[in-house]
Parts: structure tokens; C-alpha cells; sequence
């Protein structure tokens, strides 16, 4: 399968270069994880490296590249499929494996490991190189960059693979929202669109939409957070199923929105389009509604190249994408990824491809220099060295 051309923004804004500052550590206004009682135990902070504004060039040149796509094609036998703090680390009592996350229960906190696992069609296809690190330190970012929105979970940060969070009640609704009409998966805005659906999720489309298009205005499409396959869901049916309390539901709603116009205008200014992205809120024990899981990741987003955007969508070309929709797609020309018991190996090309594009979209949004993590110390006891450390430190 040849591959998409993946051509750099022009220009990035240099009004957003502030926001560089270190993304592990957390301000202490009341909104905000409260963290200092816990300054024993450093959090990881970003190297002299990577607070240095980069040229842009420095992120898309070949050279960058080719030295990337070499430390990740040797790594691609090397990656955190699967971790096991339960049997390494004593404070952990128990493991719940989710798609990309394993989530261990730490007592009052969970801890919460981003493997190289990659999802989609509600199942693994492959393992990524760095995967697990770029998706936790992107949003670590996002977490520090939307405290003025709304508070979230992350407590510490003990290792680049790790968050450790507080225990919430999580809110058994994905908040799905959208600012195009496009997708592959069943469940994607296009798909259900082009079979004829024209209410979506309490949603009213109009005729005449193509796939790729803007819609008029941002759109909320939230989904039950089923085991095997989410399940779209109107807002009405939130609250009269007894999912959410409408009051509850008219918060997060509130917040998932301006969540994502935030992050559109964070990303426009860096040259990127936030396509669509997903939220998961939780309530805490002091009765607080928290933002959890992950934000703005390219795991949860789909983001397109903005300079080439409007070119290609009036040529009938698809975006250039730097989230996993060419991976989806690649699966989905040659394979049922819905239906078949067995699917087939992703080519090394495209592993190698979507690592970097990963690590491209880190770097583009943060304004800094991926940090390659040291081979020294096999990762799986860095890992619970880190989190063995960080929880004796929480108690």
C-alpha cells in the first residue's frame, strides 16, 4: 500500500510558543489535582531539550525523520505489549487490561500504564515503538493545558509510560464530539451518515454533506461505554436510562465542548486540525466531576494537516492525516476487521510509519523534541521501579 505524502504545516504561530512549560507539573489553583502534599516525590519534568522552542524545520526534516524511523524499526520487536505490576510491584492488588491501558488498583489511586497496544474496530491490530509514551506525555500536555476548563484525575507522573490518578466513579458515556463529517468505523459520523441516517445522536443532518466536509457547527454524539462495542446514544436516553443525571450530563456536555474548541484553536495555531476526539469524565469522593483517561491523544483524535486541507478535500482527496485513520484503512481494504477471527499482520511499513506520525504530532503540538526513552534498563522494571517508588511516596 503506498503511502500518503505526510507534508508539514507551513507555519506555526508563535503566540502558542508559551505554552512549552513543563506539562507534568501541575499549577495548584482550586480547580487542580492537589499535589503538594505529595513533594516527596518529584514528578518527571521535561529535559533543557525539550523546553527549547524548536524551529519548525527541526520537526519534519529528513534528517529528524530518518533518525526517528531508525530508532523505531529497531524497536519494533521491542514494544510494551503487556505489563505486569501485579506480580512486581507489592502495593498493586489487581489488573484490569483494557485495549491500550492496563490499569492496576494502587488503594485510593490508580495506576494507569499506556502500552504500544494498538486499537481500533474494538481490537488490537498491532504494537507501536514509543506508542505508550507519546500518548501519555501528549496528554499530560492537554491535561495542564485545560485546567482553566475543567479539573482532572492526574495526580502524579512517575514514569513516561505511567499516570497515576485518583479513583473516580466514571460516568458510563463516551463524550464523542465532532467538527466534520468523516470515519471508517461503524460508529463514525460518514459511515452512519452515507447509510441514510440523518439524526444522529439527537443530532439533525442535513442532505448534501461529503465525506470530509466541516460541519456548520461542533456536534456531540456521545456512546454508551460498552464492553465489546460502543453504542450511540442520544442525550434524552443518557438521563432516562439512568446513565447520567441530567444535571451531571448538562456539565459534562458544557465541558466536553469547550474542551474541543479549545484544543481546535490550539491545534489551528500549530498548523493542525482537531477533527473529532472523545472524553470520559468520572466523579471523585469528594463529589467533583474530573476529566480521566486521555486527552486530545492521537489515539482518542483524528487530526489533519490544515495548509493542504482545503486543496485536497475540493480535489476529492482524503486529508493528511497524523492519527491511526490510515491504519483503519489499510485494515479495512483488506480484511472484515468487524467479523474475521484472525486478521493480518500490519505491515512493518505502516508500524514504522505510524510511530512516526505519532511522534510527529507530539512534537507539533508541544513545540518540543520527542525524548527517546533509555535501553539501559529493560522497560517492564523501569516501570515498576518507578511506580513502586511513587506509591510508597503517595502514602
Amino acid at each position: 500500500m503506498a503511502l500518503p505524502a505526510l507534508n508539514p504545516p507551513k507555519t506555526l504561530n508563535k503566540k502558542l510558543q508559551s505554552l512549552n512549560s513543563p506539562f507534568f507539573s501541575f499549577s495548584k489553583t482550586a480547580s487542580s489535582p492537589k499535589i503538594t502534599k505529595f513533594k516527596k516525590y518529584p514528578l518527571i519534568t521535561m529535559s533543557s531539550q525539550q523546553q527549547n522552542p524548536l524551529p519548525h524545520v527541526a520537526l519534519t526534516n529528513n534528517d529528524h525523520k530518518e533518525e526517528l524511523m531508525s530508532a523505531i524499526k529497531s524497536s519494533i520487536s521491542n514494544c510494551l505489549s503487556e505489563t505486569h505490576l501485579d506480580l512486581t510491584v507489592p502495593q498493586l492488588k489487581s489488573k484490569i487490561r483494557g485495549k491500550v491501558r492496563d490499569i492496576y488498583d494502587g488503594g485510593d489511586y490508580l495506576v494507569m500504564v499506556t502500552t504500544d497496544r494498538q486499537s481500533a474496530f474494538d481490537r488490537i491490530l498491532a504494537s507501536i515503538p514509543f506508542k505508550g509514551q507519546v500518548l501519555n506525555e501528549t496528554s499530560l500536555w492537554w491535561f495542564n493545558k485545560t485546567q482553566h476548563i475543567t479539573p482532572n484525575a492526574v495526580v502524579s507522573v512517575p514514569d513516561k509510560n505511567v499516570t497515576i490518578a485518583r479513583k473516580c466513579s466514571v460516568f458510563p458515556v463516551e463524550f464523542v464530539v465532532r467538527g466534520y463529517v468523516t470515519g471508517s468505523t461503524d460508529t463514525s459520523l460518514w459511515t452512519v451518515y452515507n447509510k441514510g441516517v440523518r439524526n444522529y445522536c439527537g443530532n439533525n443532518l442535513p442532505d448534501g454533506l461529503v465525506k470530509n466536509q466541516k460541519l456548520t457547527k461542533n456536534m456531540l454524539t456521545p456512546t454508551t461505554k460498552a464492553a465489546d462495542h460502543d453504542v450511540p446514544v442520544t442525550p434524552d436516553e443518557i438521563v432516562q436510562r439512568g446513565l447520567m443525571t441530567q444535571a451531571d450530563y448538562d456539565e459534562v456536555s458544557r465541558r466536553a465542548m469547550s474542551l474541543f474548541e479549545f484544543g481546535q484553536r490550539v491545534a489551528l495555531d500549530h498548523g493542525l486540525i482537531l477533527v473529532d476526539t472523545k472524553y470520559e469524565f468520572g466523579k471523585g469522593p469528594d463529589g467533583q466531576i474530573y476529566l480521566i483517561d486521555e486527552v486530545h491523544t492521537p489515539d482518542s483524535s483524528r487530526y489533519w494537516i490544515a495548509h493542504s486541507y482545503q486543496e485536497r478535500f475540493q480535489n476529492g482527496l482524503e486529508p493528511e492525516n497524523i492519527d491511526k485513520e490510515f491504519l483503519r484503512l489499510w485494515f479495512k481494504s483488506h480484511c472484515n476487521p468487524y467479523e474475521d477471527e484472525v486478521l493480518p499482520d500490519a505491515p512493518e511499513e505502516l508500524v514504522s510509519e505510524l510511530a512516526w506520525r505519532y511522534i510527529f504530532l507530539f512534537e507539533t503540538i508541544t513545540n518540543s523534541r520527542f525524548e527517546m526513552p533509555g535501553t539501559k534498563e529493560p522497560v517492564h522494571d523501569r516501570i515498576s521501579r518507578n511506580v513502586s517508588q511513587a506509591l510508597s511516596s503517595l502514602q
